[in-house]
């Protein structure tokens, strides 16, 4: 079981806290203040007060021994988020998170000793700007700037129609990695799974089937959605 500290228990910090809790990880969770420590107490591994700056609290509650530390104190916060970083560093932490507001500051972060920045605000915007362009994506999965996995259910300008048919990759620049049958293969002959794993020219894609497409983001929005 991996452990994990999640240091600053504002509402990223708990939401984080308790999924990774509720997800079967070993949580340590911290803040410097009594009342988000007493909210989360019953649904972590250990919820403790104590100040990120000093390291002998930190080790004194094990998380020295954590396989990843999140901090995620706001931007009031900075100069302590920096400090608990570098305290962090020098303990031997491998994996160390960094919620940052600004490029400005992940670049601090990275430069003393963070492993990877995170950008709630800035990737919570980009998520809901793909949304919004594009409302037939379901799930998008980036491995890459600017290209994804996504998952799109099927239209019903794709109903009845085979791979070869459809020419995703032709028309779309997208390709086809899996299908998931949805409700509207009962009695079909061609749908004998539930998953397609590998889909061939000659599958058919019935409407509402579930398809998992890979491509750039900008081919993906491109789509149709009906």
């Amino acid at each position: 079981m991996r452990r994990f500290a999640v240091i600053g228990l504002g509402r990223f910090g708990t939401k984080l806290a308790v999924t990774l809790a509720h997800s079967g990880a070993e949580v340590i969770a911290i803040d410097r203040n009594r009342e988000p420590v007493e909210l989360i107490r019953d649904q972590v591994s250990l919820a403790v007060r104590l100040d990120g700056t000093d390291d002998e609290a930190l080790k004194a509650q094990g998380v020295d021994k954590v396989d990843v530390a999140i901090i995620c104190m706001g931007q009031a916060s900075f100069e302590s988020a920096v400090l608990t970083v570098v305290n962090l560093r020098q303990m031997g932490v491998k994996d160390i998170y960094a919620r940052a507001e600004s490029p400005l500051a992940g670049e601090v972060f990275l430069k003393i000793g963070a492993t990877e920045v995170i950008y709630p605000e800035i990737e919570s915007a980009q998520r809901w700007a793909y949304k919004l362009i594009a409302p037939q994506i379901w799930e998008k999965i980036d491995f890459a700037p600017g290209y994804s996995l996504a998952t799109i259910k099927a239209p019903a300008s794709f109903d009845c129609k085979t791979v070869m048919d459809l020419q995703l990759r032709q028309k779309y620049n997208v390709n086809l990695v899996l299908i998931k049958r949805g409700p509207n293969v009962q009695g079909r002959k061609e749908a004998k799974s539930a998953i397609v794993g590998i889909p061939l020219p000659t599958t058919v894609i019935y409407k509402d089937d579930i398809l998992m497409v890979a491509g750039a983001d900008v081919d993906l929005a491109k789509l149709p959605q009906e």
